[in-house]
Order: C-alpha cells, then sequence, then structure tokens
C-alpha cells in the first residue's frame, strides 16, 4: 500500500534529515480515503489542495520510481530535505556521484521561490548537480535558471 523513499544526502550538510518519507502507491485509492472528490476541488478549499498536491507528489514519485527502474545503471534514489524548511520531493544519483533532483508542483506556473530547494541542492553539489526539474501542471516547458527547467507532468510520458 505504500511505499518509502529513504532520505538521501545524509552526509551532504549538518542539517540533513534523515527520515524517510512514505508514499502511498495507488494515489486513486488514497484520495477515496481521502474523500478528495473533483466537487471539493473545485471549492479550491487551501486543506483540499495541500491534500491533492501530496497525493499528485506521490503519484509522480511513483512514475519516476518506476522508470529509474527501467535503466541499465545502478541509481540511488531518495529524497532530500533540511531542518531548514529546504526540499527535494525525488533526487537520483549515479555510481559517478551525478545527480538529477525533480520538484513537484501543482500550479500552471513554477514561482522563482518554489525552486528553492532546487537551488539549495545545486549550490551543495556543485558541478555534480547535473539538472533540476520542476514537473508542474502547467502546459509549458522552459528553463527557469542554470541547470533547473520547468516540464509539464506529461512529459514523464509524452517525448517532446
Amino acid at each position: 500500500m505504500v511505499q518509502r523513499l529513504p532520505a538521501w544526502g545524509k552526509t551532504l550538510r549538518a542539517r540533513t534529515a534523515s527520515s524517510p518519507k512514505v508514499h502511498v502507491v495507488d494515489s486513486g485509492l488514497a484520495a477515496r480515503l481521502l474523500r478528495l472528490s473533483p466537487a471539493k476541488l473545485r471549492t479550491l478549499e487551501p486543506t483540499a489542495l495541500t491534500e491533492f498536491g501530496n497525493l499528485l507528489e506521490s503519484f509522480v514519485v511513483n512514475e519516476l520510481r518506476k522508470q529509474v527502474s527501467w535503466l541499465d545503471q545502478q541509481l540511488t534514489v531518495g529524497h532530500w530535505r533540511t531542518h531548514d524548511g529546504d526540499e527535494v520531493d525525488f533526487v537520483v544519483e549515479d555510481d559517478e556521484g551525478k545527480v538529477v533532483a525533480f520538484e513537484v508542483k501543482t500550479g500552471d506556473r513554477v514561482p522563482g521561490s518554489d525552486l528553492k530547494g532546487l537551488r539549495k541542492l545545486r549550490e551543495a553539489l556543485g558541478k555534480r548537480f547535473t539538472g533540476g526539474v520542476a514537473l508542474c501542471t502547467g502546459p509549458r516547458s522552459y528553463t527557469a535558471e542554470d541547470r533547473i527547467h520547468v516540464l509539464p507532468i506529461d512529459r514523464l510520458w509524452r517525448p517532446v
């Protein structure tokens, strides 16, 4: 019913959290258990929107885990969070130490403030940070800044 996503980068910074994140495997079932219906989402009630954001994050993380498992290369996956509140939803590291990071956002646009976790990780890793991707519900892809890009979630399945 659930998958644990281990904390990644525990030795990267002293203030890095080490607890795993738990993601529900079936986001549709989770929505039903939360009674999160389309009608409830249309109310734009903050609690419903937060629950939707959590479910969307779990859905995307589960899809990324599947796609990473198809690769021939052995990769380490996890999430990165600091005690200061910086967070990245999904981190992939290869054997050479190169890292690609993903953040999931529910908006059509991703404001610069939502890229804070990716920026902090890029800063901490330097050249090891290959790229960061903010996946959003919007229709447009663009480069936000150096090695940080914004892509629609459907790019996980639809080639450019």
